[in-house]
């Protein structure tokens, strides 16, 4: 049952909606072959305006996909390489001492690339943590403060950072805080033979074509809209809260396998993003409201990077995935706790 203050989307609006995201998706598909789900879930990102950090060894497309969808949005970007030595006045800009038409000289801002439409923050543990803390208030609060003074960063914002492997030198671990800022852990896996013969066969010196097609502003808005109508119901909102409260290990409903393995569950933070993730999951399946199915799809890019496990998990060999999928398996959707051998339609 809908409240009477909501707004709901019309079939108009949803096939609109739907068919711009069909054209964004099949653009990317052309940039990177083999990485349809992962340009599914960037694409949510887009209209969730959460930030999405892509993990995965170099060589394996994430810069390119990034670009690519600058190209494709048309809005402002700004790449930043994350070095050792990079500081943080070289993410959010610095002031600068000036002298001005009356002879007097005065502090003024210089704006760094974090002032943005679309920040990519490539190898971004590859900078030490006093340099990655940097955007914190960025991704959380979408401003910047220096020496007292606040300044917004323009809408829409998002921060899609390339991170390398841990395993691999010179990389420093992400802050859990910041980690939480990012709405999705996209883990890049290799792509199958197929992909590569394709790449190889058609593209010299592995250069990426332009997109033939590119977003109108207006196009842009209308996603954002139909995201703000996009209707979860309460049963699928309750489905989440609960999702989220059994990675805890005191959690009434949390499986064996999160009381053993899990040292700290998830923030609140993690269950908004998931109802808003399974939003647009429900937008580019066609769907003006969201079901169960959509949660599940989500969740594992929601929950996979804020998921603190213990000792023992490294101990037996247990990955933050096969927890996750011991959780979707477990927890039942309607909380009845119903027989097996009933099933709801």
């Amino acid at each position: 049952m809908t409240n009477e203050t909501d707004v709901l989307l019309t079939e108009t609006e949803v096939k609109e909606c739907r068919e711009v995201l069909e054209h964004l998706l099949e653009q990317l598909d052309l940039a990177l072959f083999g990485r349809t789900d992962i340009h599914k879930m960037v694409l949510i990102g887009l209209m969730c305006q959460g930030h999405i950090l892509l993990e995965g060894l170099p060589g394996l497309g994430k810069t390119v996909l990034v670009k690519t969808l600058s190209r494709l949005l048309k809005l402002e970007t700004n790449r930043v390489q994350f070095t050792p030595d990079l500081m943080p006045g070289d993410i959010l800009g610095n002031h600068i001492l000036q002298e001005t038409e009356t002879g007097k000289r005065e502090m003024v801002f210089m704006p760094g690339p974090v002032f943005t439409n679309l920040l990519l923050a490539d190898e971004i543990n590859r900078a030490s943590p006093k340099t990655q803390a940097a955007l914190l208030e960025a991704m959380q609060e979408r401003s910047v403060t220096l020496m007292g003074t606040t300044k917004s960063i323009s809408s829409p914002f998002m921060v899609l950072a390339t991170q390398n492997p841990i395993e691999l030198s010179g990389t420093y671990p992400l802050p859990e805080a910041q980690l939480d800022r990012f709405l999705f852990k996209l883990p890049i896996a290799d792509i199958d033979h197929v992909s590569i013969s394709r790449i190889i066969s058609t593209r010299r010196r592995g250069e990426t074509p332009e997109p033939t097609w590119s977003l109108e502003e207006s196009s842009l808005e209308l996603l954002f809209t139909c995201m703000e109508k996009a209707y979860l119901p309460q049963p699928v909102a309750d489905y989440t809260a609960r999702l989220v409260a059994a990675t805890h290990t005191d959690g009434a409903e949390a499986p064996e396998q999160v009381k053993t393995y899990v040292k700290h569950g998830t923030s609140p933070r993690a269950a908004i993003g998931i109802a808003e993730a399974a939003r647009g999951h429900a937008l580019l399946a066609g769907s003006p409201s969201v079901g169960f199915e959509d949660v599940k799809a989500v969740a594992p890019y929601v929950l996979n990077h804020r998921l603190i496990l213990n000792y023992k998990a490294g101990f037996d060999k247990v990955d933050v995935w096969q927890i996750l999928d011991s959780l979707l398996s477990n927890l039942d959707e309607t909380g009845m706790d119903l027989p097996e051998t009933v099933t709801l339609r």
